[in-house]
């Protein structure tokens, strides 16, 4: 029999997901003018971000209390911060889905151009 038959991994959590989802936001504040935030895009800017960083799962509350420790390391955060900014770049760059004029129009894509940095 399968260990996930046998017991409730439901409680296995990544506290990276959470973490990268509140980057990402704090992020996207400053690049709306550009960056397309469909559910695709988001998905995919999520995943990539989180495939370059040290995960952090827990089971337990004190896994969550040592997810904050690790977040207060300035290095951690700076890892995720990085992340999600390379991640949003790759994604705007090379997006799962073509622009369509009417994504545009509505709002989907703003017509702003990215700015250099």
């Amino acid at each position: 029999m399968a260990l996930i038959d046998i017991y409730d991994l439901e409680l296995l959590e990544n506290e990276a997901e959470q973490i990268v989802l509140t980057e990402l936001e704090r992020q996207l504040q400053y690049l709306p003018e550009y960056v397309c935030t469909c559910r695709e895009c988001v998905l995919d800017i999520t995943a990539l971000a989180l495939n370059s960083i040290k995960p952090l799962y827990r089971v337990h509350l004190m896994g969550k209390i040592f997810t904050q420790m690790a977040m207060d390391e300035s290095a951690y955060a700076e890892s995720v911060r990085k992340a999600v900014s390379e991640a949003i770049e790759k994604v705007h760059k090379n997006p799962f889905h073509p622009p369509q004029k009417e994504e545009v129009s509505t709002g989907h894509f703003k017509q702003k151009k990215m700015s250099k940095r």
